[in-house]
């Protein structure tokens, strides 16, 4: 689950100085763990409409802080938050669909809401998406798309992403087989600790010449020194 949400996103959709002032009080608050009192600053901003103050009210009663925890409580608000395109709402309420935490499960619902914050960049959906296309939950089993959203989740660093691309390339699940890219994205994984990347690496390696191998460690040299914009 995403966290409490900061200020500075709260300064420039309030333009009352009041209300920003009134949501720094909450902040500081519950970075000082008196969550009852961020509750207090928080709870009328939510009400008034504002994004940031409802997902962080979603938040709270998700984690029970301040509040006993509601799962329902916590659905409504951050689907008051997504429906304004709160990115970080959009991505809880996906989870929680997904777990069937508050509502009754459905990965259908959940899909919808990770597609929503995947679109706009959240790395963690992208990878969720990747998921459900992987598993056929919420969508029909498609690896080509399980590959896309893994990619752009794995290219914002995600290590867990960047092993499951590594695998897809191994099976040649979505993508046509290809060991070198395999062993790429598997070593990348693996230096950026995704659990079993290092297995998947060396299972690939088994599969490789040595001038294959030396071929996939230069690529993967070069992905994480293009902060993962150059890994083909």
């Amino acid at each position: 689950m995403k966290s409490i949400r900061c200020a500075v996103v709260a300064l420039m959709i309030m333009p009352a100085i009041t209300a920003a002032q009134d949501f720094d009080v909450g902040l500081e608050a519950a970075r000082a763990g008196d969550y009852a009192t961020a509750l207090r600053e928080w709870r009328p901003l939510a009400e008034q409409g504002y994004a940031v103050a409802q997902y962080n009210l979603g938040y709270m009663y998700r984690n029970g802080q301040g509040v006993p925890q509601d799962y329902a409580e916590a659905i409504k608000w951050y689907r008051l938050a997504a429906e304004q395109g709160d990115t970080d709402a959009q991505y809880n309420l996906g989870n929680m669909y997904r777990n069937g935490q508050g509502v009754p499960q459905d990965y259908t619902e959940a899909v919808k809401w990770y597609r929503l914050a995947a679109e706009n960049g959240e790395a963690w959906a992208q990878y969720n998406l990747g998921v459900s296309y992987f598993s056929g939950q919420g969508v029909p089993q498609d690896y080509a798309e399980a590959v896309k959203w893994y990619r752009l989740a794995a290219e914002q660093g995600e290590a867990v992403a960047q092993r499951n691309v590594g695998v897809m390339y191994y099976n040649g699940q979505g993508v046509q087989q290809d060991y070198v890219i395999a062993h790429m994205w598997l070593n990348v994984a693996a230096a950026n600790g995704a659990e079993n990347a290092r297995a998947g690496r060396d299972l690939a390696a088994s599969e490789m010449t040595s001038e294959a191998i030396a071929e996939a460690q230069k690529r993967a040299r070069v992905c994480m020194e293009s902060n993962y914009r150059d890994c083909d």
